[in-house]
């Protein structure tokens, strides 16, 4: 193992505070904390960073970048380590082949032509993938995945595919710069949620809402999040890291 006990402590105590404060955001919405699955963003942080997290209890693991998880995912498996891997960032058609059997879930598939290369990649190698289709709910400009009026014919489309299983969506609010204005993009992603469950091929896979990062997962767990996909509260500031 790589890393030291400092950072050990440090992020152990990291996530049981955004453990608390799942639990306690989830008690005040009428929900079971055990509802709300917490995914850890090492995203540019070294690779000690999450083997340290893994092993004070965080199973569920994400990066942004295809170039950052193959090789921590390679790392871990020279440990014997065995989290849940999750690819969140943007994800470009030439480097699925990389990843094909190595995330638990692709949180971000943002067209139906990435979604068509998840599904020929993966039925080539006898797998079923994981996906999230990622919406643009808040309408932003700088924010990729489908449209709201896009989102009923992606899950048309991708319900027809072979060797992937739609979970649900992923959103990213505007960041907040006052309290609860991300709350009505979470509340409009969780409404469209719901009103797609009919369309999907399989209404019983249907069941992952990704929203709420740092700044704000107690207003998307207050909406309905089933992960909130967490960095800067458990890792630290990256800013700092760079420095």
């Amino acid at each position: 193992m790589d890393y030291t006990e400092e950072l050990l402590n440090k992020l152990a105590s990291n996530i049981a505070s955004v453990r608390k404060n799942i639990d306690d955001a989830c008690r005040e919405a009428g929900r079971d904390p055990s509802s709300v699955t917490l995914i850890g963003v090492s995203k540019v942080f070294p690779v000690e960073y999450a083997e340290a997290a893994f092993m004070s209890g965080l199973k569920n693991l994400a990066e942004n970048r295809v170039q950052e998880l193959v090789p921590k995912t390679e790392r871990f498996n020279e440990l014997g380590l065995t989290p849940n891997w999750h690819l969140i960032g943007t994800l470009q058609r030439n480097k699925v082949k990389y990843i094909i059997g190595k995330t638990y879930l692709i949180h971000s598939v943002n067209t139906l032509e990435l979604a068509e290369e998840i599904s020929k990649r993966s039925a080539a190698a006898g797998l079923v993938t994981d996906i999230l289709l990622q919406g643009n709910i808040s309408g932003e400009e700088s924010k990729h995945g489908f449209s709201p009026e896009e989102l009923e014919g992606a899950v048309q489309a991708v319900s027809a595919l072979e060797g992937v299983r739609m979970r649900g969506l992923m959103t990213m609010a505007p960041i907040e710069t006052a309290p609860g204005q991300a709350r009505p993009v979470f509340e409009r992603t969780r409404e469209i949620y719901e009103e797609l469950k009919s369309s999907v091929k399989d209404p019983s896979c249907w069941d992952t809402l990704s929203m709420g990062m740092s700044g704000d997962y107690r207003e998307a767990i207050a909406e309905g999040s089933t992960c909130v996909r967490i960095g800067t509260a458990i890792f630290g500031d990256r800013n700092a890291l760079k420095a």
